[in-house]
């Protein structure tokens, strides 16, 4: 998921999402947080995120994903 620099007040679902229902949606409400969330319950519990965590969870995922090292 691309993050886009700068507050965001609306949600964005992950660019990488197929359509079924599995995906998370993301939104930066301040400067130095990104805000995480199920799509499939927009109501339900959200994480918070500094904007260099997430980039990191992203890179590990990604490369965990890939077959690459996720250390």
């Amino acid at each position: 998921m691309a993050i886009e620099h700068g507050i965001t007040r609306t949600w964005t679902r992950s660019s990488y999402s197929a359509g079924n229902g599995a995906c998370v949606e993301m939104m930066s409400p301040a400067g130095d947080l990104l805000a995480v969330r199920d799509s499939k319950v927009p109501g339900g519990p959200r994480l918070g995120f500094a904007p260099g965590s997430w980039s990191a969870f992203l890179g590990v995922v990604g490369r965990a994903a890939f077959g690459g090292n996720s250390g």
